[in-house]
């Protein structure tokens, strides 16, 4: 398995190895030991979702104020286009923008340190993502910016097809800046 450092500090990028042959493929999708040699250490409280999304479908911006929440994401079917903005005061690369692709293809696992926004727009027809999050949701805690805010510019490379009320009425980057400081 392969360990990349992602451009906003403390995200790593896992690429596994597949074996593929006349069956299909068998890989691993994630080793603990080789996560903590990189720092990454989601805990005893770890909880596991899965979301499906269709072409299009947009998710986020989100994250958690308090401790924030870590998360290893994987495109378990399907594609996705995945973003992440550094919502951490102080930190060197705070309100850098940096994206990914997670699919089935390469089976790409992206960290996400606490502190983060994170997003997606599903690529294929049907795309399941997969989260170990470091802990339990508390709906409380969620904070939120609109995909489409100006100052993030984010470049979605598909039309928006789909996206929750939540997240479409979600408030600007200076919004969140202003409730982090």
């Amino acid at each position: 398995m392969e360990v990349h450092e992602g451009a906003i500090e403390g995200v790593r990028v896992f690429v596994p190895t597949p074996h593929r042959d006349d069956r299909g493929l068998f890989t691993r999708t994630f080793d603990t030991a080789i996560g903590a040699a990189h720092g990454v250490d989601l805990g005893p409280e770890a909880q596991d979702s899965q979301s499906r999304s269709r072409r299009g479908t947009v998710r986020g911006m989100h994250t958690r104020r308090g401790r924030g929440e870590a998360k290893l994401v994987r495109a378990a079917h399907g594609a996705v286009f995945d973003v992440l903005v550094d919502a951490r005061p102080g930190s060197p690369t705070f309100g850098r923008v940096e994206t990914f692709l997670l699919d089935d293809e390469e089976f790409r696992h992206l960290y996400v340190p606490p502190g983060l926004l994170h997003g997606f727009q599903a690529l294929t027809d049907v795309a399941d993502v997969c989260y170990r999050i470091d802990r339990p949701h508390a709906p409380g805690e969620d904070l939120g910016v609109a995909y489409d805010d100006p100052e993030l510019a984010i470049a979605w490379p598909e039309p928006v097809t789909a996206i929750s009320e939540r997240d479409r009425t979600a408030g600007s980057w200076q919004d969140l800046v202003a409730a982090l400081t």
